[in-house]
């Protein structure tokens, strides 16, 4: 299967607006001290910061003046991926760095953080009163015995204690690991048991969609099924006291302490990150200090653009790594919009309504919400003032083209549109945003600085305008240090590098097109496949989820016992819809005239409801072992999804079958 790029821009940066950007002072700057190429704008600064990776990193370092306590011995001591060696003898502080915005006089009263809830009352918190409460924190951590390498970990919601929490426990040099608190506590639990945390900071519960969430039975059960927590924090978001044995936030963070900030190596664990666990343990992905440090810097200092002057906001939660993300936006020293509460409420412009309180100037959402504003029908740009969003960037899923055409149309014609894909594993985009690149309609810009992105094919050779598997052969500063309980690493390994040893298999099917932009096409592990071709599920619910009957679908190719191929697609209605012949005739055509015959279901069923992961995501493998017969209990970890009464639908479905 090929994919055809876009020849003609949706969106042109003009002149100016790429002599602003940062990446195009950085290539100037490098070429000087670097020997960076001058001129070929980012195509050729992107093909010299994989050909000199080693070069391009400590560029990135030197640009953004990462603070090395101790000097490093070489960028890169170790090439071998899994295991590649950053910047050996090097120390230093994330925190450090996030907090160092304070130290200027002229920007210590700005807001570092805005927060805004469902009630739209808005909350900043300055540079110096953040450093002062996570000064307070980091030293009441260590009085509990906090050292360098315990877990502490957050139940928390998107809110500046989050924020705190998370920065006092890297300065101490302690590992951060999080979840949201609308995760249940079996799914809490999945992930926290394995990484033994000592410090577990709470809520009492949380507000969403209009109402208030209690979780004092929740933490109860955590507290009691995590033993080896020494001290648990009780943050009063719902007004409660503490319960007995707990302490006090407001008594951990009201001193005005100086931050001490551990200087640790390069390769120190900053946190732990969850894999969705659909079929198993959610994986406890480590990622290293300086490796996230450096890999952010880059990321929203150069692709996104972000510096003092901005307002960062990505609708996310801490059980998601755009959260982590998120936060990296203070090593800009940039203002951190949190929104904590629902993406729909009061009603779907929820989003948009906080991106003009707060003047946000980067706006990050969902392609899921992009497609939903589409189909409700609202007018972000004519009923709110977005006149200092200039990037709108989406992830999560591939950023359908109906989707570029509607935020060109309905937020602002001169606006910069950034699908970018990345993932948990690396916390960072393998491609995306370029502030100087035109944007093509369903396209990523290209890949990122100093990701040497390629696809292949089965074989390992390179494909271009034709779709392969996402590999990236060199490594990544934020590629996991290791995973949490893999003494030998084999899970690790086994989880990018079985099929290309040595070169990262991230397990998506792309399209490198001629002009070097990125296509995504869905999950390869769950790729349809009918007669030796290959196709993306995302190129079909784009098309399917145009109709204004469907509200969301699921594809699942099925290789049947006797050599068949079996491909439902199915499909949750919008109120009012009725799944009748013509509804169903439809679909078939809307896919066959976008796509091709191919890529047409053997039936298209309708369901009470898509599942998805605990982050938003279809799950389509785990459904694929549902109806090949394999048991709910093995085919999934019930605690990985949103609505786990959805899938004995699948389950019943596979029973009549048989």
């Amino acid at each position: 299967m090929t994919a055809a790029a876009n020849e003609t821009p949706l969106w042109q940066p003009g002149p100016d607006r790429i002599a602003a950007a940062a990446v195009t002072r950085f290539q100037s700057w490098a070429s000087q001290r670097y020997g960076a190429p001058a001129e070929g704008g980012y195509p050729a600064l992107h093909q010299w910061s994989v050909d000199e990776l080693d070069t391009f990193w400590q560029a990135v370092a030197d640009w953004f003046d990462v603070r090395f306590s101790t000097p490093y011995e070489t960028v890169l001591g170790d090439r071998t991926m899994p295991g590649a060696q950053w910047f050996p003898g090097a120390t230093l502080n994330y925190a450090e760095h996030a907090l160092r915005t304070a130290e200027d006089p002229l920007r210590a009263d700005a807001p570092a953080l805005l927060h805004v809830d469902e009630t739209h009352t808005q909350v900043p918190v300055s540079w110096s009163g953040l450093r002062r409460r996570v000064g307070s924190l980091a030293a009441e951590l260590r009085a509990l015995g906090v050292t360098p390498g315990d877990r502490v970990s957050g139940y928390l919601p998107n809110i500046p204690e989050a924020v705190v929490a998370f920065l006092a426990t890297a300065a101490v040099g302690a590992v951060w690991t999080s979840c949201a608190p609308d995760f249940g506590a079996r799914s809490v639990l999945d992930r926290f048991q394995q990484v033994e945390p000592v410090v577990l900071f709470t809520v009492d519960g949380y507000r969403y969609g209009g109402k208030e969430h209690h979780r004092a039975d929740t933490v109860a059960e955590l507290r009691r099924e995590l033993p080896t927590l020494r001290a648990v924090v009780h943050i009063p978001l719902l007004g409660t006291e503490a319960p007995e044995g707990a302490l006090a936030w407001s008594a951990l963070t009201s001193a005005d302490t100086e931050p001490v900030f551990e200087q640790v190596p390069f390769d120190h664990p900053l946190w732990v990150l969850y894999s969705s666990g659909t079929t198993g343990l959610p994986k406890a992905i480590v990622q290293s200090q300086g490796g996230i440090l450096l890999e952010h810097f880059k990321q929203i200092g150069l692709h996104c653009d972000l510096g003092p002057e901005d307002r960062f906001f990505w609708y996310t939660s801490t059980g998601w790594m755009m959260w982590n993300f998120l936060v990296s936006g203070l090593l800009t020293g940039t203002t951190l919009v949190l929104y904590d509460g629902s993406p729909g409420f009061p009603d779907v412009s929820a989003q948009w309504r906080v991106a003009e309180q707060t003047g946000a100037t980067l706006f990050g959402t969902s392609a899921a919400y992009v497609m939903a504003c589409r189909k409700a029908g609202v007018h972000p740009g004519r009923d709110f003032d977005l006149s200092r969003i200039q990037c709108v960037a989406t992830t999560g899923s591939p950023l359908p083209p109906d989707g570029f055409r509607w935020l060109h149309d309905e937020v602002a014609e001169d606006l910069w549109i950034a699908s970018v894909s990345g993932g948990t594993d690396v916390c960072s985009c393998f491609a995306g945003a370029v502030p100087t690149l035109p944007v093509h309609i369903g396209e990523l810009q290209a890949a990122c600085l100093g990701t040497d992105l390629r696809s292949w094919d089965p074989a390992g050779e390179p494909l271009i305008g034709e779709v392969g598997e996402l590999v990236v052969t060199a490594p990544m500063p934020s590629m996991p240090i290791r995973f949490w309980n893999d003494p030998d690493g084999s899970r690790y390994h086994d989880s990018y590098f079985d099929m290309y040893p040595g070169v990262w298999r991230h397990g998506d099917w792309i399209t490198i097109t001629e002009h070097g932009s990125v296509i995504i096409h869905g999950r390869s592990d769950s790729t349809l496949n009918r007669q030796g071709v290959r196709m993306g599920s995302a190129d079909i619910y784009e098309a399917v989820e145009r109709l204004p009957e469907i509200r969301e679908s699921l594809v699942i190719g099925l290789e049947e016992p006797d050599g068949g191929y079996w491909m439902p697609l199915f499909v949750h209605l919008a109120e009012g819809a009725r799944l009748d012949d013509e509804l169903r005739d439809s679909i078939k055509r809307t896919i066959r005239e976008n796509l091709s015959p191919r890529h047409v279901p053997d039936e298209v069923i309708e369901v009470p409801g898509i599942p998805h992961t605990l982050t938003g995501k279809r799950i389509e493998v785990p459904v694929k072992r549902l109806l090949q017969g394999t048991a709910l209990a093995k085919a999934v970890n019930p605690g990985s999804i949103d609505n786990l009464e959805l899938l004995h639908f699948y389950e019943d479905l596979a029973r009549k079958r048989r």
